[in-house]
This record gives C-alpha cells, sequence and structure tokens, in this order.
C-alpha cells in the first residue's frame, strides 16, 4: 500500500512539474500584458514600473527559474488585474467548479447504473435496444453543441430555465445536463456489459433458481460483483468532468475556475493563469489517486505496485 502510494504521487508529482513548464511558456505565446495596461502607450517609466513589479523585466529563462522557486513554496505571484494573491483568486473559484463535477458525475453514475442494469435484465428486447440507441447517441453528442441547443430551446424559447449565472437551483440544471450527458452514454453501456457478464455466470443462475427476485439479484448481488469494470470507466470520466466543468463554466457564465481561466487569457494575466492550470492539475491528480485506492479496497486481488 505505501510502496503504491509513493509510486503514485512521484509520477504525479512528475505529472504536475511538466503541467507547470509548459503553462509557463505557453501563457507567455498569448503576449505581453504591457499591450493591455497601456494599450494607448505609457510612458517609458511606467512601462519599467510595471515590468519591475511583475518580474517582466529579466529574461525569460530567469523568470521561469524565479517562477519555479516561488511556486514550489506556494507563491504563485499577484494578480495583475485583481491586484490580490493569484492563488487566492484560484481557490475562491475552485469550490464552485469541484460542486459542479461532483453533482454531475453522481448524476451521471446513478442514471448509468440504472439503465444499464434495467437493459442487462432485457438483453435484446425492446428496453435494452432502446437504452442502447439513447446511450450511443448522448455518447456522441459534443458538449459544446448539446449546450448551445440546450441554452435555445429550453432558456430563450420555452423559457423554462436561465440563460447563465448561479443564482437559483435552475441554473444548475442545464451545466449538469451537458457534463452529465457523453458519460452517461458511455458509462450505460459500460454496465450493462458489466452485468450481462455476471448475470449469465453460474451463481447468478443457481440463485435465481432458489427463488431469489430480479431486483435483489440485480443491485444486491449483481451490481457488486461487476462494480470494478464501471470504478475504472468511471474513474477516468470523473477525472474529465472537472475539464468539462471548467469548459461548460464559460458556455453558461457559470462562476467557476474555467471562467476564471479564460478571463486570465484574455487578460493575460499570467500569476492567476499559472495558479488555476496548476490547481486543476492537482485536483486531477489527488482524484486520479483517490480512484486507485478506491479500485484496491473494492478488489483486493488486484496487485498494485
Amino acid at each position: 500500500m505505501v510502496t503504491f502510494l509513493r509510486g503514485r504521487l512521484l509520477s504525479g508529482a512528475v505529472t504536475l512539474i511538466g503541467v507547470v513548464v509548459m503553462v509557463f511558456f505557453l501563457a507567455r505565446l498569448t503576449g505581453s500584458p504591457i499591450d493591455l495596461f497601456f494599450p494607448e502607450g505609457g510612458t517609458e517609466a511606467q512601462i519599467r514600473a510595471f515590468e519591475q513589479a511583475y518580474g517582466l523585466d529579466q529574461p525569460l529563462y530567469k523568470q521561469f527559474l524565479i517562477f519555479l522557486g516561488n511556486a514550489a513554496q506556494g507563491d504563485f505571484g499577484d494578480s495583475i488585474w485583481q491586484q490580490r494573491p493569484a492563488m487566492e483568486a484560484a481557490l475562491s473559484e475552485m469550490p464552485m467548479t469541484l460542486a459542479l463535477a461532483g453533482i454531475a458525475m453522481v448524476v451521471s453514475v446513478v442514471t448509468a447504473v440504472i439503465l444499464g442494469s434495467i437493459a442487462a435484465a432485457y438483453r435484446f428486447r425492446r428496453p435494452d435496444r432502446i437504452i442502447t440507441i439513447l446511450s450511443l447517441i448522448a455518447g456522441s453528442v459534443p458538449v459544446f453543441w448539446f449546450a448551445i441547443v440546450s441554452i435555445l430551446i429550453f432558456a430563450i424559447q420555452l423559457q423554462w430555465l436561465p440563460t447563465s449565472g448561479s443564482y437559483s437551483w435552475k441554473s444548475w440544471i442545464l451545466p449538469v445536463a451537458t457534463i452529465s450527458l457523453s458519460p452517461i452514454g458511455v458509462l450505460t453501456q459500460v454496465v450493462r456489459g458489466a452485468m450481462i457478464d455476471v448475470l449469465t455466470s453460474g451463481y447468478v443462475r443457481n440463485a435465481r433458481a432458489r427463488g431469489f427476485g430480479s431486483l435483489r439479484l440485480i443491485f444486491r448481488h449483481s451490481l457488486r460483483n461487476a462494480a470494478l469494470p464501471i470504478i475504472a470507466v468511471a474513474g477516468d470520466i470523473a477525472a474529465s468532468k472537472l475539464n468539462g466543468a471548467v469548459i461548460v463554466s464559460v458556455v453558461f457564465a457559470f462562476p467557476g475556475i474555467g471562467r476564471l481561466i479564460v478571463g486570465a487569457i484574455m487578460a493575460r494575466d499570467f500569476p492567476v493563469l499559472q495558479a488555476s492550470i496548476v490547481l486543476v492539475g492537482l485536483a486531477i491528480i489527488t482524484l486520479n489517486l483517490l480512484i486507485d485506492i478506491i479500485y484496491m479496497i473494492v478488489d483486493p486481488r488486484v496487485r498494485l505496485s
């Protein structure tokens, strides 16, 4: 267990360092913040003071070394536009992103388990065919297209839901539905396949012969033994949900770190952009570690090294 955790933490640290390096240099490709702060041109003294304040007067490699040293201590500098610590700005937006991703994950797993189990119980019959077709469609729909169309139909034409914001529970419906749609399609097929394998096994046939009811067989006995492939795929999807929450927060103007990242890119606010990406990377690495631990707990036969 300790060896496994040490190895996972080491690989996560290497991944995070790679993300940090990429973000630092790619952020500079967007241009200099001086062009935005002084669009009509400032005096030489003003520009020099601005560069010194944010370390832009140093060569790029020196900026990178300074950044690495400060980042190792958890200091990502101050936001150029918000005039507060960059990590503080990122941390203030992260809870909404985690909440959105968490709710969407619960909705995806619960819906997929129910639909996949029903499809497996009625395999090759009408309910199975209907659920299979709908799940394939759901797994193939582009996220951006579904978000825009759902806004057009449910928010603009029918006026049932708001187009943006998070001021009421209705504001969560479209973002959660958008993030959950594709995972529901994928997970439903995984649950269906895993449940069919278990339901056709010998011990399930024996239990059915002894008079066990269908619901008890499916949700008490079979589902637990079909959990391993479901957990494995759900883990991969859970990590992508954080990225999905980042994208959706932009489309629906939903508070979260996604909107902060886009704003930082537009404003060339390098400290906030770097802190936000590192925070998202840390969240994904932590989530993957937790999923691996859960996988090992569910099936002690699995040997991770």
